[in-house]
This record gives structure tokens, C-alpha cells and sequence, in this order.
């Protein structure tokens, strides 16, 4: 059970008040499991939670009578900040890399590579076809290739860029589709 109160330093503002903390007669109780228990005392309440060696949480203040859920508040504080975070993330740029030449198996890896970026992390995608040496004779290859690889994520991505060469490299710009 987590009892010791704010950090110093710590901002009060938008801190819960958990157990002794919570000054008011009476609350709303929301068990561990889910289930809603009803108004009660608040020392009854703590009484509850430390039986089960858990804490008396207070979630929103601002209700008559105030809600508190009954939940092991360290891992309540990690799940807030995981979901922060989460929240807080921008779409990134990421870059794959293709060569005129590249086999039919690894075009596929790369392919599935795409869809894991455009469809599970929503981020942003430049798909560029490299020549080295000769292979700039060959730009018809590299444009089938990626071709291929565009009409593969159709599905899952949007093109924000056609496929334009410049200099040693064909680039197109993808982003998820909505």
C-alpha cells in the first residue's frame, strides 16, 4: 500500500488523494473487480480496500460524492504514465530501402515491414529504390519494383508523393490511409 502522500515537489494540482488523504464523510466505492459498491463511508471504505492490501484512490473529485476506486495505486500511476506517453508520441519518418535487384523473398519481408509501420505504429514512410554502378540504366526495374510494392500496400497506406527519381534514387512518400 502506497500511504506516504504527495513527493515533495511534486505539483498538487493534478495528484489524486489516496487514502488518509481523502477528507470527505462520504464516497462513491468502486471495487477492485470492477463492481460499484455504492455511497459509503470513507473510513469504511479504506477499511475495504486495506483489507484487501490494496488503496483507496480518489479518480474524480469534482462528482457528488466523489468516485474512489479501490486499486493498487503504483501500478494505477504506471498505466497513466504509459498511456501519457502513448498519447504524447508523434508520427515518425521511417525510410525502407530497395535495390532493382532484390529478390522476390525479400521484397515480400519488406513489404510486411511497410504494412507494420503504416498500419500498427502510424507512421509516416519513404519507400525509395536505390541504383548503384549500372543498375541507373535500369530505371524501368526499379520503377516496376516499386510499382509492386505500392499496388501491395494499397491497402493500408495512402500516397502523399508519387514515385519520382532523383538523382540515384527513386523516392515516394507514404502515410497511413485513414
Amino acid at each position: 500500500m502506497d500511504s506516504n502522500g504527495p513527493r515533495p515537489g511534486a505539483s498538487g494540482a493534478n495528484r489524486q488523494r489516496i487514502n488518509e488523504m481523502i477528507r470527505v464523510p462520504q464516497i462513491l466505492v468502486i471495487a477492485e473487480t470492477g463492481e460499484n459498491l455504492g455511497v459509503m463511508s470513507t473510513q469504511d471504505a479504506l477499511a475495504r480496500a486495506r483489507s484487501v492490501d490494496l488503496d483507496l484512490v480518489e479518480v474524480q473529485p469534482q462528482a457528488k460524492p466523489p468516485v474512489c476506486r479501490i486499486i493498487d495505486y503504483g501500478k494505477f500511476k504506471y498505466e497513466q504514465r504509459k498511456n501519457a506517453s502513448k498519447q504524447q508520441s508523434k508520427p515518425q519518418i521511417k525510410e525502407i530501402r530497395l535495390r532493382p535487384k532484390t529478390g522476390a523473398a525479400d521484397v515480400e519481408v519488406k513489404v510486411n515491414k511497410c504494412r507494420e509501420i503504416l498500419g500498427k505504429d502510424k507512421d509516416k514512410l519513404v519507400l525509395s529504390v536505390v541504383f548503384r554502378g549500372r543498375e541507373s540504366a535500369h530505371v524501368g526495374e526499379g520503377e516496376k519494383l516499386m510499382n509492386f510494392v505500392l499496388e501491395q500496400l494499397a491497402d493500408v497506406a495512402k500516397i502523399d508523393s508519387p514515385p519520382k527519381l532523383m538523382g540515384k534514387r527513386m523516392i515516394c512518400a507514404l502515410s497511413p490511409a485513414k
